[in-house]
């Protein structure tokens, strides 16, 4: 398999597992909630781990106001709706290398495959072979996962996500077929 999705969490579950300290066990707990529900499109299940008024910063660009929406879960809903639902570009995994935790946050980093429909490429002008394929991006990413600090159910304040490279260099070169991607295993919760 070239993308398996549920190797995104993988790790955040191991450490998870090894935490003791309660508070970091919460925050984990957010993290590996909100990865599972993002990889499914269950889109109030990634709003139910945000505080009132989450903030997401994409870099590079992060002054960009689309790569920084923001302000309420309404504004993250229409993020993913854009940018998951509307696009087709769900099918992904987070190869993740690196989970820090603290008493304020978490830190991931990997890379970020992800499955692009070749409509989607055709439409954000990017010329394909094929629009009825599928694509491979890849690109090394990191993201903090802050904690509202004034939210009472510590919940997350968003995600601050950075990334080295163009995912999209050479897509037109990396096709990928719906075979090559595991299908996600059921939630035990």
């Amino acid at each position: 398999m070239k993308i398996n999705p549920d190797s995104s969490w993988r790790l955040v579950a191991e450490r998870l597992e090894a935490e003791n300290d309660p508070r970091r066990r919460h925050i984990l707990q957010l993290v590996l909630d909100h990865m599972q529900r993002e990889l499914r499109l269950d889109i109030e299940g990634v709003i139910d781990t945000l505080s009132e008024k989450p903030h997401y910063v994409m870099w590079p660009s992060g002054d960009n106001p689309i790569r920084k929406p923001g302000g309420s879960r309404d504004a993250i809903r229409d993020l993913y709706d854009r940018s998951l639902v509307q696009t087709g570009a769900h099918r992904w995994e987070l190869d993740l290398d690196r989970v820090i935790v603290d008493d304020h946050a978490v830190f991931t980093e990997g890379v970020m495959r992800m499955a692009y429909p070749g409509r989607t490429l055709d439409a954000m002008g990017i010329d394909v072979p094929d629009v009825e394929s599928f694509y491979l991006s890849e690109v090394r990413m990191g993201i903090v996962w802050p904690i509202d600090l004034d939210d009472p159910e510590a919940r997350l304040s968003g995600e601050e996500v950075y990334s080295e490279g163009d995912r999209f260099e050479g897509i037109a070169d990396r096709p990928i077929s719906l075979d090559e991607i595991a299908p996600l295993e059921p939630l035990n919760s």
